[in-house]
């Protein structure tokens, strides 16, 4: 009897397939902020720039100079922290009085109410009562900003949690689990996928509403620099807090969806 010999795998043509894959992955993902940065250099080049809006090589120098003596650095940290303690406050609370409407209706009953119409209040319209209560200190911008991350991690641990398969909690009864039990091994993760999404809603939004919150009152912070050279109609700077501000809100955005992808990795729509 003849033996059927394994023929090693090519392994280098799967390792060219992957890493073109990779590459194609990254030149459409990048595609479009390329396109706008040819074409802000080409029209930097001809000379059909607005007067007002910088040169690439004016935003490059304004970049060195603020990374050389430390503002650039010093103010993003500021934001990065101002921005951190907002979400971790106001995500942590959406996120337990999420679980608590999801799980028993008595409490929906009592918070529901009263926190769909807090949310309908715009928080622009909040900022005198946050500013009046708090003063204009490190506090009101922590708090303007937890109060605009609450609402999307409490809603989607709510819409998470209510969306459980009844069959998948009857089917848990009957091989004995425990009320903890069921919570753990069959409500928390059918909802991960939802509250996932409201982390990540939660997260841009931050970055939106931290904009508003480093203009109103503030020494320091991305915001600040851009309010500050609004005034001395230094445009590099403002374009440089625009940038900051859209890199921040990519790499978190980014940071979420390999976290969400690593969490769900048993979850067959999150693998790849």
């Amino acid at each position: 009897m003849v033996k059927e010999i394994a023929l090693p795998e090519d392994r280098p043509l799967k390792i060219v397939t992957a890493w073109r894959r990779h590459l194609l992955d990254w030149f459409l993902i990048w595609s479009v902020p390329a396109l706008l940065l040819a074409l802000w250099i080409y029209f930097a080049a001809t000379n059909q720039l607005n007067h007002l809006f910088p040169k690439p090589e004016e935003l490059i120098k304004t970049t060195i100079r603020f990374i050389k003596d430390g503002t650039l650095w010093d103010n993003l940290q500021i934001s990065f922290l101002r921005a951190a303690a907002g979400l971790l406050i106001g995500g942590s609370i959406g996120f337990l009085l999420g679980i608590a409407t999801g799980l028993w209706h008595r409490a929906d009953q009592v918070l529901n109410t009263p926190i769909q119409m807090i949310k309908s209040v715009p928080r622009l319209a909040i900022l005198p009562l946050i500013l009046v209560w708090f003063g204009i200190g490190e506090t009101a911008k922590v708090v303007l900003i937890a109060l605009s991350t609450f609402f999307p991690i409490y809603l989607n641990t709510f819409h998470g949690l209510r969306s459980i398969d009844p069959g998948l909690l009857e089917m848990g009864k009957v091989y004995g689990l425990s009320k903890w039990e069921q919570f753990r091994d069959i409500i928390f993760p059918g909802a991960l996928s939802s509250i996932m999404i409201g982390f990540r809603q939660s997260l841009g939004g931050t970055w939106l509403i931290l904009i508003v919150a480093e203009t109103v009152a503030a020494k320091s912070g991305i915001g600040y620099m851009a309010t500050n050279a609004r005034e001395y109609m230094m445009m590099d700077v403002i374009v440089l807090s625009m940038i900051m501000y859209a890199l921040l809100g990519s790499i978190s955005d980014w940071l979420v969806v390999r976290l969400t992808r690593h969490l769900l990795r048993w979850h067959p729509n999150y693998r790849r």
